[in-house]
C-alpha cells in the first residue's frame, strides 16, 4: 500500500479507520482537533457511513462512543487534556462496565501549555482507571496503535486509552497503512446486565477488573512497542517514554550508536520485568517522559527520590514544559545540541481578536457599561473572546476552565459583588454553561450572561457548535424571563444601543438575563464562498 505523510493525529484517526471504526465522538481541544477533522473530510469515512459529528462536550463523547461500543461497534472519542476532566465520570465507570465493541480514548495532553491551563499528564487518569494505555513514540506508532489498541480493547473488555502530546500530534511523518478491516456488525453483548451499574453489579465487574490486571501487565511485557536495548555503557540506562525516545534517539542519530540500555516504553501498566531488567543491569537510570514525573516517582517510591533514579524530580530535566533533543543531551552530559536560532526569523506577535471580530464590539460596549459599576466583576471563559484579558481592553476578570464564567459570576453575586457578569461563547455555553445558567435561574441570581454568538467554534478553527441556531431558546427553555432575553448585534454603528442593552441587563435588572451578543466569526465568514 502507499505510502502516507500525516500529522500524528491524522494517523490516529487513518489507524483507526483502518482498523474497522464505526464511529468517532469527539470536542474540539487542541492538539486533538484535527483527528475528526481528518474524518470528517476522508472520503473513506463517507463510503464506509462512519459517525463523525461532534458532540456537546467531552462527557457525552465519551459516553456516546460506550453506546456504540455495548451495540458490539468499534468507537473512538477523542480530547485535549483537560477534557478527559470533564470526560472522567463515563470514563472511570466504562473501564467498571467493560466494553463490547472495542473503545479507544484519544487524549492529547499539551505540555508547556501552548494553547491550556495546565499541563496535566494523561497517563494518571489511565492508571486512576486501571485500563491499558499507549503512547506512541512517533507517527507510525500512532498509526499501529489505534489498531492494536482497538483490538486489544476488545480482548480485554475494557477501554484502551491512547495518550499523543502536541509535538508528535502536530508533526509530519510518512506511515506505512494496513490493510483495511470491515467494520463489525451490530451485536448486544451477551451480559448485559454487567452495563447496569448499580452496587451489587459494579462490585462483581470492579473485582474483575482488578483480577486483570495481572493481564494488563503481561501485555505490556509482550508488546512490540516496549523493547530493551541492550546498549554497551551500563554506567547509565534511560526509560524513554513515548516521543521521548525520539529525542534519545536524535541525541545520538541511531539505535545502533546509543552507548546506553534504554528501554523504550510506549504501553503501560508498566511492563515489571523489562524494567527490572534495566535497574538491575545499570548503575543509575534517566527517565525521559514528556509530562509529569509518571514513572519516575513510581521508581522513587512514597519516600522520596532514590540516588540511582534521576529525572524532573531530581533536577537533571526541567520539572515543567517540553522536552526537546536540547534538553536530553544535556541531561545525558552531551552538551546542548545546535539547534539554529529563532530570533532572526521571526518577530514576536502578542495574541490578538483578529480584525473586524465581532467581539472587539461587543468588549467596547460592555467596558462602557462596566465603568459604572466598578473593576473586578467581569467573569470570563474559554475561547477567543479570552483575549479579552489582554490589551487594549483587560475587560475580563477569570478564565478557569469551560463553563467557569457563569458558575464564578453566580459565586461572586452570592458573596454580594453585584452586578456581576459571565462572559462566554455559544459553543462553551452548549458545552458546559447550561447548568450553572440554571442554577442562577434556580435562585434568580443577580447576574447578567453574555453569550458572545459566532455562530462557530472559533478558537479551534471554526467547527460548528451544537447550539447554533438554538441560544434564546434554551434560555427560554432554563427559565430566563423571555423580557430579559436579548439579542444585540456587535458593529460599531449599533454601538449606542448596544450600551443602552447592557446598561439595562447589567445595571438596571436584579435579577437573572442573558444578553446575546450575534454577528458570524470573520474567520469562518471569510471562508465561505461569495
Amino acid at each position: 500500500m502507499a505510502r502516507l505523510l500525516l500529522l500524528g493525529d491524522e494517523a490516529v484517526a487513518q489507524g483507526a479507520l483502518d482498523a474497522g471504526l464505526s464511529g468517532c465522538y469527539a470536542y474540539p481541544g487542541t492538539p486533538s482537533t484535527e483527528i475528526m477533522e481528518y474524518l470528517q473530510g476522508s472520503p473513506e469515512a463517507a463510503r464506509r457511513g462512519l459517525h463523525r459529528q461532534w458532540s456537546a462536550n467531552e462527557k457525552c463523547a465519551m459516553e456516546e462512543a460506550l453506546g456504540m461500543s455495548y451495540a458490539g461497534r468499534r468507537a473512538m472519542v477523542c480530547m485535549k487534556h483537560v477534557g478527559l476532566n470533564v470526560a472522567a465520570d463515563g470514563f472511570v465507570n466504562a473501564a467498571i462496565t467493560g466494553t463490547h465493541g472495542g473503545i479507544l480514548v484519544v487524549a492529547a495532553d499539551d505540555p508547556s501549555m501552548h494553547s491550556s491551563q495546565n499541563e496535566q499528564d494523561s497517563r494518571f487518569y489511565g492508571q486512576f482507571a486501571m485500563v491499558p494505555f499507549l503512547e506512541p513514540a512517533n507517527q507510525q506508532e500512532a498509526y499501529d496503535m489505534a489498531r492494536s489498541g482497538l483490538d486489544l480493547s476488545e480482548a480485554m473488555e475494557v477501554p484502551v486509552m491512547v495518550r499523543v502530546t502536541t509535538r508528535l500530534a502536530h508533526s509530519r511523518a510518512d506511515i506505512q497503512p494496513a490493510p483495511a478491516r470491515d467494520q463489525s456488525p451490530v451485536r448486544l453483548p451477551r451480559q448485559r446486565q454487567r452495563f447496569v451499574l448499580l452496587p451489587s453489579v459494579a462490585r462483581r465487574n470492579y473485582d474483575r477488573l482488578v483480577a486483570r490486571q495481572a493481564d494488563f501487565v503481561a501485555a505490556s511485557e509482550a508488546s512490540s512497542y516496549n523493547r530493551l536495548l541492550r546498549g554497551r555503557d551500563a554506567s547509565l540506562g534511560v526509560v524513554a517514554c513515548g516521543i521521548a525516545f525520539n529525542y534519545l534517539m536524535e541525541c545520538f542519530g541511531s539505535e545502533a550508536a546509543c552507548p546506553c540500555p534504554v528501554l523504550k516504553l510506549s504501553q503501560y501498566p508498566l511492563p515489571k520485568r523489562l524494567l527490572g531488567q534495566l535497574l538491575e543491569r545499570c548503575e543509575r537510570v534517566l527517565v525521559l517522559e514528556e509530562g509529569a514525573p509518571f514513572v519516575e516517582q513510581m521508581l522513587h517510591g512514597p519516600l522520596g527520590p532514590v540516588e540511582t533514579v534521576r529525572g524532573r524530580l531530581t533536577g537533571h530535566l526541567p520539572r515543567t514544559g517540553e522536552l526537546n533533543p536540547s534538553v536530553v543531551a544535556a541531561a545525558l552530559g552531551l552538551g546542548a545540541l545546535a539547534v539554529p536560532a529563532a530570533e532572526p526569523l521571526l518577530r514576536p506577535r502578542p495574541p490578538r481578536l483578529c480584525e473586524g471580530c465581532p467581539h472587539i464590539f461587543s468588549y467596547k460596549a460592555l467596558m462602557e457599561v462596566m465603568s459604572e459599576a466598578g473593576e473586578g466583576r467581569v467573569f470570563g471563559d474559554i475561547g477567543c473572546y479570552t483575549l479579552g484579558a489582554l490589551p487594549p481592553f483587560e475587560s475580563i476578570d477569570s478564565c478557569v476552565d469551560m463553563g467557569a464564567s457563569v458558575s464564578m459570576a453566580k459565586g461572586a453575586a452570592d458573596a454580594g459583588l453585584v452586578p456581576a457578569v459571565a462572559v462566554i461563547g455559544d459553543s462553551t455555553f452548549t458545552h458546559s454553561g447550561i447548568t450553572p445558567l440554571l442554577d442562577a435561574v434556580w435562585e434568580n441570581s443577580n447576574i447578567t450572561v453574555c453569550i458572545l454568538d459566532n455562530d462557530t467554534t472559533g478558537m479551534t478553527g471554526g467547527q460548528d457548535s451544537v447550539g447554533q441556531g438554538k441560544i434564546e431558546q434554551i434560555c427560554l427553555g432554563l427559565g430566563v424571563p423571555a423580557e430579559h432575553v436579548r439579542v444585540i448585534v456587535p458593529l460599531p454603528k449599533n454601538h449606542a444601543e448596544n450600551v443602552r442593552v447592557l446598561r439595562e441587563e447589567i445595571l438596571g435588572h436584579a435579577g437573572v438575563s442573558v444578553v446575546i451578543a450575534r454577528r458570524e466569526c470573520i474567520q469562518t465568514q471569510r471562508r465561505k464562498p461569495h
